[in-house]
This record gives structure tokens, C-alpha cells and sequence, in this order.
């Protein structure tokens, strides 16, 4: 599937690796990065409406849709730091220096360390509904955890993991697209088909990817903590409101990275971009102005 309207670029980035990327609308531009399980397509909606005013480029992730999906040969594959060089790349590729960058979910991720890692390519920063990955081991403990299974599944040595879920595959990726949506209706049938599709084709890249956040991408934020280092870009977060089931303070957690911080508490389900679409690019547009 496509988002109407979008023109479809494959873009050599680095080590080889070429992304699937869809690019349309002319002005500044935004740089849109998709979560978990889904593809570029979860923005369809908030792309047609950025388009607009701004050129808007919205990839596949490294290991995921219709992008590479490279073995991995070590940590540093689906290192989020190896993932945001590919975005810079991308976004550099297709004629733009700086951009604003926003992600959902492993999106996030990915935009959270390219601010930390590229501020001078990131002009304005947006997070939606994820906590930088050290701050989401810190706050996953006890039964409260559960909710969380799939981290710690993903983030065993491999073999295991791999093997587990491609054995029932539709229904491990189909379990969040129900859990994790709020309005039913907000992903239809066929969206829903092409998001199973990608990730019964991505299983060992998207073990990859979740396996780099449990050792080398907390070692980078680590680091980049006791260093002091912080996003310098003006940030937006919009966020479920899981402080309150699991016992901590959101927007404190990102004040500490952020000093620039627009923290948003929304009602929406965690698909947000999908469920809410106006509202997310509102406040897209909201974080551009500043």
C-alpha cells in the first residue's frame, strides 16, 4: 500500500542500505519516522495534511516495510545511533541539511538519538508515546512490567525470540495492533493486512532492533547522561498517560533530556497518528512555529 498522492523513492544511505522512502508537499521539511508494528503508512494521514505547507519525507526504517533489512552481524546494526545516520542520510540524499524530524513508538527512538547525535541537522524534534530507552528500562519493574513482554522477549540472545514469534507471527504483531488501539476503526482491514504482511517479512530485523535498545542503545543514552548531553532542538512529546499506572512522572523524565520541552498528556490510543490525526498534526505545526 501507498499514501495517495506521495511519490516513492528507494535512497542509498549508509553501508548499502537503501530505504524505502514517501516523499510529497514542497517547503521546510519534516522527516517522519514510523513504531512498532507498523510502516511508513501509519502517517498517512498526518502527512497529507503536513504536505501541504512542508515537503514531507516518510521512510521505512532500516528492517522494516520496504526498506533493507541487513543481518545482524553485531550491536550496532539496529543501533538506534546506526538507524538516525541512516535518516540523516536519507534527508541528505533527498537535498535537505536540516530538518525537523518526528517519530512514533521505535520512530521515536530513532529521532530521539539523532537529536542527541546530529543537532546540527535537526531543527525541531517531536516524540510521540515512548520514553528514551534508558528511562524506559528504569521504570519497567515488578508485575507492572508485564505490560512490557515483548521487550524482554526481544531482547534475549538469538535464536530463541526469532524463532517464537515467526511460529505465529500474524498473532504475535496482530496482539498490539489490537492492545495498543484505542479506535478500532482507526487501522482498517487492508492497513492492517499490510502492517502483518511487513512484519511476518521483518521478524529477525525486528528482533534486531529491539534487542540493540536493551544493551547497546541504553549504553548510549548511559553515557550521553553522565555527560550532561541534552537535545538543544525546540522538543514536543505527546504521551499516554502510563506515568500514572506505572509510577512515574513523565515529563519530569524528559525535562532532564529537553530544555525546550512542550510535554503533552493525550488521550489518544497509542496508534495516535492513526486514531487522532488532526490533533498530532497540530501539534506538529505548533512545534514548527517555534
Amino acid at each position: 500500500m501507498r499514501i495517495p498522492g506521495f511519490d516513492y523513492r528507494r535512497v542509498p544511505v549508509a553501508g548499502g542500505v537503501v530505504l524505502n522512502a514517501a516523499v510529497a508537499g514542497s517547503g521546510s521539511p519534516v522527516v517522519l519516522l514510523h513504531g512498532f508494528p507498523q510502516t511508513h503508512l501509519m502517517w498517512r494521514h498526518v502527512a497529507a495534511r503536513l504536505a501541504t505547507a512542508h515537503t514531507v519525507i516518510c521512510p521505512d526504517l532500516r528492517g522494516y516495510g520496504a526498506s533493507d533489512k541487513p543481518a545482524e552481524t553485531g550491536p550496532g546494526t539496529y543501533s538506534k545511533r546506526t538507524m538516525a545516520a541512516d535518516v540523516v542520510a536519507l534527508a541528505r540524499a533527498l537535498g535537505h541539511e536540516r530538518f525537523a524530524l518526528a517519530g512514533h513508538d521505535r520512530g521515536a527512538l530513532v529521532a530521539f538519538r539523532a537529536g542527541l547525535d546530529r543537532p546540527a541537522a535537526i531543527t525541531h524534534l517531536a516524540c510521540l508515546d515512548v520514553l528514551p530507552t534508558l528511562d524506559m528500562w528504569d521504570v519497567m519493574r515488578g508485575a507492572d512490567a508485564a505490560v512490557g513482554f515483548h521487550l524482554y522477549l526481544m531482547a534475549q540472545p538469538p535464536g530463541l525470540p526469532e524463532t517464537m514469534i515467526a511460529a505465529s507471527a500474524d498473532a504475535f504483531f496482530g496482539h498490539f495492533l489490537d492492545l495498543w488501539t484505542g479506535d478500532a476503526g482507526a487501522i482498517p482491514p487492508g492497513v492492517r493486512a499490510a502492517y502483518l504482511d511487513a512484519c511476518r517479512a521483518a521478524v529477525p530485523s525486528i528482533v534486531a532492533d529491539y534487542r540493540a535498545s536493551a544493551g547497546v542503545d541504553a549504553e548510549h543514552d548511559r553515557a550521553d547522561r553522565a555527560a550532561g548531553r541534552r537535545l538543544a532542538m525546540p522538543v514536543t512529546v505527546l504521551q499516554q498517560d502510563w506515568g500514572a499506572a506505572l509510577g512515574y512522572d513523565a515529563a519530569a523524565l524528559w525535562r532532564a533530556w529537553a530544555g525546550d520541552l512542550d510535554h503533552r498528556t493525550v488521550a489518544f490510543g497509542h496508534f495516535m497518528a492513526e486514531e487522532a490525526p488532526a490533533e498530532v498534526a497540530e501539534a506538529l505545526r505548533d512545534l514548527l512555529a517555534r
